[in-house]
């Protein structure tokens, strides 16, 4: 059966909020729910990559739903950026699903078909947003993601998530209301439309201290990109089960927040007026002491999510950085850190949970030694960790780069510091992890007393350690996403001619 583009488009949005639907049917059996889900995501993998080689061939692929009022719409269609994400989504998701199989039922997790059903809620929503063709259509789906990740985040239902909820919750909805849907509002009365314009939708003549007040509205407004000081609803996520902090990281909320700001900077300002705007400048230096900040708070979190957490609040940075540079490098350098960052962070949290189910261990001074427990997961974690600190052989190397050329074009010399600065911070947080884990003596005070010897002497002993790696799915999961971090080192071509393709587009 050949379907129409338009017709697939529309598929890919809808089909994730229905399965969520027949998923709930099928709750009491999990083989059946699973395998529904698993469907799903092989069916939107097939529907977002049809349109990926429409785009390649040049088809324009629109959609209109309906009309609120006169030139406010809610509609959709394929644009580069908004094609980056969807094809990042759609395979994580059913990456993602692999492991919370393994995950969820080796942890004997409760309310797994209302896990799996808004998990895929959330996806559909955040294809819709992808997709969106206006800041209103976009302006939709990202509230609606943030609500039907609100169960995911409050899944274990204790007062710590509870807690931990109404923090996630209230930032996201509080900064969305009062400056994102201003920001918004102010546009359409300025502007007179809200369509996603290649340059700027913003007349030439328009007032530069109006637009820099309006580009505030939107970069605090837009509080899933995190940075500070609306970054705290992002380490209060993490009582979420660890499936949901890695949908959250590398699939939906955060990569969300990044997108709609790159897609606000390119298609709404425009790079020609955002470099000319009085208020970029403050926006850059705010957002490059997120980066250095988050850093150093990364570095004293000895819960291992935690860290990730305020990792994740840093590498959220660069993205923004790059976008506010308002150069070609600079758009490159953050569309191609979403991609990185996703396959990296979502690695690293897929090797905490496994090290969670698999050794009951969270705090990273309980790590010491598990190496020789679970070799796979900590090599995979070391891969990882190359990647979002940007170095070969892996993907984020890419990224990085155009993001550092971007400042030196600019002449951005101090978050060119920034940046180079936090690599090497993302270094002294991340690699003693997998370095500890493999060679537990590293380190130890040469002062130590027999007993602490007697330990060390004990982790030595190679025959008395277990193999305890993840459950199986979960473990095919992270080996899939290392291999990507790799894959994008190797052959990081179509990526980059997909990203590329943002900067001619709609011309």
């Amino acid at each position: 059966m050949n379907l129409s583009a338009e017709l697939m488009l529309q598929l890919s949005i809808v089909i994730p909020l229905l399965s969520s639907l027949v998923i709930i049917a099928a709750g009491h059996y999990p083989n059946l729910r699973e395998g529904i889900t698993i469907t799903t995501c092989l069916i939107l993998i097939y529907l977002v990559f049809n349109l990926y080689q429409g785009l390649s061939l040049g088809e324009t692929i629109s959609v209109f739903w309906w009309e609120i009022l006169p030139g406010l719409a809610v509609s959709f269609d394929i644009e580069p950026l908004g094609m980056l994400f969807a094809l990042i989504a759609s395979f994580l998701w059913l990456v993602t699903t692999c492991y919370s199989i393994g995950y969820m039922r080796s942890h004997h997790e409760k309310n797994q078909t209302r896990f799996y059903s808004c998990f895929a809620v959330t996806i559909g929503a955040v294809i819709g947003l992808a997709f969106a063709a206006n800041l209103f259509t976009l302006f939709i789906f990202y509230e609606v993601l943030t609500l039907t990740t609100y169960p995911l985040v409050t899944h274990a239902g204790t007062e710590k998530a509870l807690k931990g909820g109404r923090t996630y919750l209230g930032i996201l909805l509080g900064t969305s209301t009062v400056f994102f849907l201003l920001a918004i509002i102010s546009t359409w009365l300025v502007a007179g439309t809200l369509d996603f314009k290649l340059g700027g939708i913003f007349a030439a003549d328009v007032d530069k201290v109006f637009a820099g007040i309006l580009l505030i509205l939107f970069i605090f407004g837009i509080s899933k990109a995190a940075i500070m000081p609306f970054h705290r609803w992002l380490p209060a996520a993490m009582v979420a089960p660890t499936p949901v902090s890695a949908l959250l990281h590398a699939v939906a909320i955060v990569k969300a927040g990044v997108f709609t700001i790159l897609k606000m900077c390119v298609y709404i300002f425009g790079l020609d007026l955002l470099s000319v705007l009085p208020t970029t400048q403050f926006l850059l230096y705010l957002a490059g002491a997120s980066v250095l900040l988050a850093s150093l708070v990364a570095m004293r979190q000895d819960n291992l999510k935690a860290r990730l957490a305020y990792s994740t609040v840093s590498q959220l940075g660069y993205i923004t950085i790059g976008a506010l540079l308002a150069t070609s490098s600079g758009v490159i350098g953050s569309s191609m850190h979403i991609a990185m960052h996703a396959f990296g962070k979502i690695t690293l949290f897929f090797c905490a949970g496994a090290i969670l189910v698999s050794l009951h261990k969270s705090k990273i001074s309980e790590m010491r030694g598990i190496g020789r427990q679970m070799p796979l997961t900590m090599i995979a974690f070391f891969i990882a960790s190359l990647s979002v600190i940007g170095v070969p052989p892996t993907g984020g190397i890419w990224s990085k780069w155009f993001l550092m050329m971007g400042t030196i074009e600019t002449e951005q010399w101090l978050l060119m510091m920034v940046l180079m600065l936090s690599s090497l911070l993302n270094i002294a947080y991340l690699i003693p992890i997998p370095l500890y884990a493999f060679f537990p003596d590293i380190l130890i005070n040469k002062q130590a007393n027999d007993d602490t010897k007697q330990i060390t002497t004990s982790e030595n002993n190679f025959s008395s350690v277990q193999i305890k790696e993840a459950p199986l799915p979960s473990l095919i999961a992270i080996v899939i996403t290392t291999l990507g971090c790799l894959t994008l080192f190797i052959y990081p071509q179509p990526l980059f001619e997909l990203v590329m393709a943002i900067l001619t587009s709609r011309e």
